[in-house]
């Protein structure tokens, strides 16, 4: 049972077991470079900014003709990819290289999928891979032979680098020997396939794919030119230390790190290189100090700039999920922070250093204003969560008064650094947040703060004016009490307010606790995401149901024109969209219902276009694979959720041993005396009331009501008008029935509600499915749709949220209902079709189960 589980969740184990190895390295990396971040710091602030800005600049264009040499890597195989996904790829890889073993190799194994959308298959992309590693250390050796025979001849080369250059050439000859050996199916190759029978297939498809020269030799000139760029980097981080230019010792300077780095098996020849190159430095002449301080820079330039780039790259994907969840994660961290700084001392000497700018008053209204702004920003963060474009902009202004109140409240630029990182992550994601508020909700909590206000103004007069002297050692005057009264209410402490007892203390405390419920409130009231209300007239019902009939290519088109669905109508296209809305979503029933595909990408433009402009965001529920393309042009994701069951009816039987407990069930109950009816429109009465029977039965069975949105409720009217199919005893009771719906694929059938009574003896399901599909095959249909299996079909998953359906599906028992769906249509052996969630944003991933049970209910 251990190793049964252990084979079949190897991959998810083997995943694992390299993320804590990932973790583990990080977490080793980022103490051991803690000092020599600090060395870079202070030889920065050593070094000429604009010198350094020429190898800033040099670094973007590195990583540039890094992308170009990824390009040309793919162009070597005959494939094309964009050279922005080819230096987002360098990116990303060059970042895990850091933390992998031998990361530069073992890196080319990822961030595969992007490429693949680009209809370059995996076997190519690990070829191109393999091209750019390989012609990567051929670079290095072909500028490296050179450089150490000349220095050979003007100085004397240490061991180190021969070694370093010699295990550079071995490992090409091994790039080229596992190539040949490959290629000629020699013993490698044949070890290979035995250790893995699978590789066969992959290493065929490599065989397979013809070497284009021009794109290899372009690779090679292009690869030398990153050599020289990092021989120019080290030439630019003596020149802005104001140390004697040497491009000898540049040039073997960079030649013997990189090779080290080759050599190095783990995080990137973290050590080897800063040693090796200020040793060669030396040697050239420069002083210990001098050659450090060169190398650090060389270091920020070529590795702490590309991590940081590298880093910044997982944030560049449209729609990103940290992206989405970065700013409001900051501005609730912004909130907490700005409550404790308020509520702790201030650093004295900061305060002394302050008060000869400004007076003491002032700082005393920042300490409160930054108090007062965290406490809003807690409640900010909730609303941005939602995507709430007021709530952008209430935060954009609060963190510049965070900025400023905590700069005059006592110099706190920790305080105030984490406020500008805020409002950047706030500039990004701008976009992000387009729902709109309430504007009638607004009103009422604008109204209902402002008669707070006055209410407590009048009790904290009253209450100051006639209080005893002695509370407060104060007698206040009418003035007085109206402006201690305010400042309380918007939460600012006074230093002549001392209470004397409890019941002073209280009083003050009920006034700032109504201010901050008052304030809370408003802020609420203002930024509360806007609820569309729309009404659908009897008119464009008529024109939706008219255009399903000319345009229908679904069963669930038919369910488009219910009576629990909005109609959405485009201006530029013939067709409708027909959603429901559940809290800021507006959820899509499959496709628009139109002529084509060109029509469906305009109408679908059209409504994303509606619902940005009333705040909503789409998805679109069980899409066809065949309308993906339509969706990923537009740029929106896709998530496989399950699979329809397809029966034909030609190929359709219940011969065969996988059948006979199919066969001997309703020979059972043909013998018991059951028999199936057909009741053709329109339906008896009595009938309908014999299977409402049935349903409510059935219903009260599984102990929920009726499902909406993709499926349809027991409708007198409706099922009156359908070809109602029964099972009843020898008595005439009916224990089971199905009602054909109207489908519109041409040649298939569908049902909708499928329902038997608690005593129905077992088999019943399955012996009216068997006698509904003998009389749709004798009605002449090909075809017909069995329904939707929910989780249903994900083999692998292309992605974290499809592998973590698939784990649910199968291991998790709260969703074993949906495997045995699955389970029972397999009993009549369909073909499977998937079935997508269209979206646009992977955090509307967390909302989706709670949108999804909102829609279905009627």
């Amino acid at each position: 049972m251990t190793i049964t589980l252990i084979r079949e969740n190897r991959r998810i184990i083997f995943q694992a077991i390299l993320a804590f190895l990932f973790i583990g390295l990080a977490v080793y990396f980022v103490k051991h470079e803690q000092s020599e971040l600090v060395q870079i710091r202070e030889t920065l602030q050593n070094a000429s900014r604009l010198k350094v800005l020429t190898g800033v600049v040099l670094a973007a264009i590195y990583i540039a003709v890094q992308g170009l040499m990824y390009f040309f890597s793919f162009r070597s195989v005959n494939q094309r990819i964009t050279l922005r996904s080819a230096m987002i790829l360098f990116l990303k890889r060059n970042f895990v290289s850091v933390f992998l073993p031998a990361g530069g190799i073992s890196s080319l194994a990822f961030f595969t999928r992007d490429i693949e959308e680009q209809q370059v298959s995996k076997s190519q992309i690990h070829f191109a891979s393999s091209i750019y590693a390989f012609v990567g250390i051929l670079s290095v050796v072909l500028v490296a032979v050179p450089a150490i025979l000349i220095s050979a001849l003007q100085h004397s080369v240490s061991s180190d680098e021969v070694y370093a250059l010699g295990g550079s050439i071995l490992l090409i000859l091994l790039f080229v020997w596992v190539f040949r050996s490959i290629v000629r199916k020699g013993k490698l190759y044949q070890w290979l396939v035995k250790l893995s029978p699978s590789l066969e297939a992959r290493i065929n498809e490599i065989q397979a794919i013809a070497v284009n020269r021009k794109g290899f030799l372009a690779t090679i000139a292009i690869s030398i030119l990153i050599e020289f760029i990092g021989i120019a980097h080290l030439l630019i981080a003596m020149w802005a230390l104001g140390l004697p230019l040497s491009p000898g010792a540049a040039v073997m300077g960079y030649i013997i790190s990189v090779l080290f780095l080759i050599a190095s098996p783990f995080l990137r020849g973290l050590g080897a290189i800063e040693l090796s190159l200020s040793f060669i430095l030396v040697r050239y002449g420069y002083s210990l100090t001098d050659a450090v301080a060169a190398t650090f820079l060389y270091r920020f330039f070529e590795f702490w700039l590309m991590l940081l780039a590298g880093a910044f790259s997982f944030l560049l994907v449209r729609n990103n999920l940290i992206l989405r969840v970065l700013p409001v994660f900051l501005t609730f961290a912004v909130g907490i922070v700005n409550i404790i700084s308020a509520l702790t001392p201030a650093i004295h000497s900061r305060v002394l250093l302050l008060r000869d700018f400004l007076p003491l008053s002032a700082i005393h209204i920042s300490n409160d204003a930054v108090f007062a702004v965290g406490l809003m920003l807690l409640v900010v963060s909730a609303f941005l969560l939602k995507g709430s474009k007021t709530a952008w902009y209430m935060a954009m202004g609060l963190v510049v008064i965070s900025i400023l109140g905590n700069l005059f409240k006592a110099i706190d630029y920790e305080e105030a650094t984490l406020s500008v990182f805020l409002l950047v992550a706030l500039v990004i994601t701008r976009r992000q947040y387009y729902v709109q508020n309430s504007a009638r909700l607004g009103r009422i909590g604008l109204a209902a703060s402002l008669f707070t206000m006055l209410a407590v103004i009048i009790y904290g007069v009253v209450g100051f004016y006639f209080l005893d002297k002695t509370r407060f050692n104060i007698d206040f005057s009418f003035s007085q009490s109206v402006r201690y009264t305010i400042q309380n209410f918007f939460l600012y402490r006074s230093d002549i307010l001392h209470p004397a007892d409890a019941y002073t203390r209280a009083f003050l405390r009920s006034i700032n606790i109504s201010g901050f419920l008052s304030m809370s409130f408003l802020i609420y009231s203002v930024i509360r995401p806007y609820v569309i209300e729309v009404e659908i007239d009897e008119s464009e019902m008529e024109k939706a149901k008219r255009l399903v009939q000319k345009y229908g290519r679904s069963p669930l088109d038919y369910f488009k024109t219910y009576a629990d669905k909005l109609l959405f109508f485009p201006g530029g296209a013939e067709g409708f969209v027909s959603y429901r809305v559940a809290g800021n979503y507006a959820v899509v029933l499959e496709n628009p219902v139109c002529a084509n595909d060109e029509e469906m990408a305009v109408i679908i433009l059209s409504f994303e276009k509606f619902c940005k402009g009333n705040g909503m965001t789409s998805i679109y529920y069980r899409v066809p694979e065949e309308s993906l393309s339509v969706y990923e042009s537009l740029g929106m994701k896709s998530l496989n959720f399950g699979q329809e069951a397809i029966l034909e009816m030609e190929t359709f039987n219940t011969d065969g041993k996988e059948k006979k407990s199919l066969r001997n069930s309703n020979n059972k109950l043909r013998e018991a005396g059951y028999t199936f009816k057909v009741h053709r429109p329109p339906v008896m009465d009595g009938t309908l009331q014999k299977i409402h029977a049935v349903s409510n039965d059935w219903l009260d069975d599984r102990g929920y009501g009726e499902m909406v949105f993709s499926q349809g409720v027991f409708d007198f009217d409706e099922l009156k008008q359908q070809t109602i199919l029964t099972i009843e005893s020898p008595e005439e009771k009916v224990i089971a029935f199905a009602n054909i719906m109207p489908d519109y694929v041409p040649g298939e059938a569908t049902y909708d509600l499928i329902r038997k009574t608690k005593d129905a003896p077992n088999g019943a399901i399955e012996f009216l499915m068997v006698e509904m599909f003998s009389f749709l095959k004798k009605e002449g249909f090909k075809a017909v749709n069995m329904g939707f299996a929910p989780m249903a079909g994900i083999d692998t998953g292309r992605n974290f949220p499809e592998k973590s359906i698939r784990f649910a599906y199968e291991k998790l028992r709260s969703f074993a209902h949906y495997k045995g769906l699955k389970s029972f249509k397999d009993k009549f052996s369909p073909r499977w079709e998937n079935k997508y969630i269209i979206y646009n944003n992977d955090y509307d991933l967390f909302s989706l189960p709670g949108v999804l049970r909102k829609v279905i209910k009627p």
